[in-house]
């Protein structure tokens, strides 16, 4: 039986993903300007709902049990993916990352038989996402976010090209980094229990990963081909234009902290190190920069360690579900269990479960990233990407059903791939 702390806390979690979903609901009341404006906005922000539920959870331990109890908790739990999101949204965001980044693109792009507007955004729905198996997933997100921002979001309307896009980005981006061993959190969870390195990631989930992005990518942006000429029509804006030109040496150093980063992913006292060092060189050659995402990553880390806090306390239903379950109802249970808790700490859960088969492995991880994309929560990088493409949505934010809704599809196709005979 749970105990008292336990079915609090899974009741708080609840109450978290029902707020997910109202967030539209808050941001209409935020934007009629009342007496309360600020609460709503407060309560509509994404990036807040887990940690301000997170914080109830443990005011309630104070309180409740003891405060030493709730300390206690805190410092047991593991800040680490929290921590690196944020420091891999400052430094892939900065503006040398991003000029570097929009000139691979436009190279993959001409390279493509279609008009500019068309093939530049097959690139970023299409190779980027699978460029995250090496520089992680959460860099991929922002880059691909501030991409997309910069060149489509802007508009103003095309509501449904945006939805079709973010849904299609976020499975993609689930799904693209399991190439390699240590890019996409649900996999790094489980690698030295389950011993599967790159080489093995790659012969049993990458590549059918990448002729699932590929056909994602392909198929959205057949479907978004007249918005994306009409958007193009409109004239793209160059972000740098009234910025001094990027030396290469910039860029060179700029791309040394990202690797150094991603390199140190797993060892919090490193990484920020070097974010604490980026941010110096980046203040001490501004000219080059844009603003750093400071803000737009510390709230990104905020949900999850929120969600940090809330999942730690949810072993005693999770786990026990998975065990019970068979192979393949276990890879659709993982797949739809992800929409409502973060797939690493899903597979993380499944990895302590005893007595396991090769096959029953290969499902809790295939279904747990072919279920990233089909909401907020679902997959640690993907609040990266909504608050980056947040404001360019209808009342300023995303509708967590619609989100599910253009997910679906791409959803269904990773599926599809991941269930072809091992």
């Amino acid at each position: 039986m749970p105990s008292t702390l336990e079915l609090t806390a899974s009741i708080l979690f609840a109450v978290a993903i029902i707020h997910t979903f109202s967030v539209p609901v808050f941001a209409r009341l935020a934007n009629k300007n009342g007496a309360h404006a600020g609460l709503w906005h407060l309560l509509s922000e994404v990036e807040a709902v887990f940690g301000v539920w997170a914080c109830v959870l443990v005011a309630y331990i104070a309180v409740f049990l003891d405060i030493g109890q709730a300390i206690e908790y805190l410092e047991t739990r593991n800040f680490t993916e929290p921590a690196f999101v944020f420091t891999i949204m400052v430094v892939a965001a900065s503006r040398p990352i991003i000029e570097l980044v929009n000139r691979l693109v436009a190279v993959f792009a001409r390279v493509l038989p279609m008009s500019k507007e068309v093939s530049t955004y097959f690139v970023i729905m299409c190779i980027v996402p699978l460029a995250g198996s090496f520089i992680t997933e959460p860099a991929a997100m922002t880059l691909a976010a501030l991409l997309l921002r910069r060149l489509y979001f802007r508009h103003p309307g095309h509501a449904g090209f945006k939805y079709l896009t973010i849904g299609v980005l976020f499975v993609n981006i689930s799904i693209g980094g399991v190439l390699t061993a240590y890019a996409a959190p649900p996999v790094l969870m489980v690698a030295g229990t389950f011993g599967w390195d790159s080489a093995y990631m790659a012969t049993h989930f990458g590549w059918r990963a990448a002729v699932a992005v590929f056909l994602n990518a392909t198929l959205v942006t057949v479907l978004c081909r007249g918005a994306l000429i009409e958007m193009g029509s409109m004239g793209s804006e160059d972000s740098g234009s009234k910025n001094k030109p990027v030396p290469a040496i910039v860029i060179a150093i700029h791309v040394a902290f990202l690797v150094a980063v991603v390199l140190g992913a797993h060892h919090p006292i490193l990484f920020l190190a070097l974010l604490m060092l980026f941010i110096g060189y980046a203040h001490a050659y501004q000219q080059y920069q844009n603003p750093l995402l400071i803000r737009e990553g510390l709230m990104v880390g905020f949900f999850l360690a929120g969600l940090v806090v809330l999942g730690g306390l949810q072993k005693w239903w999770l786990q026990d579900l998975l065990g019970g379950l068979q192979p393949i109802v276990l890879f659709w249970g993982s797949t739809a269990l992800t929409a409502l808790t973060d797939n690493a700490a899903l597979t993380y859960l499944g990895s302590l479960v005893e007595g396991t088969s090769e096959t029953w492995r290969y499902m809790l991880v295939a279904g747990a990233v072919t279920g990233g994309g089909l909401t907020v929560i679902a997959n640690a990088p993907n609040p990266a990407g909504f608050s980056i493409l947040k404001s360019n949505f209808p009342d300023g934010a995303i509708s967590p059903l619609k989100l599910l809704a253009s997910a679906a599809v791409p959803t269904l196709i990773a599926a599809g791939m991941f269930l072809l005979p091992i």
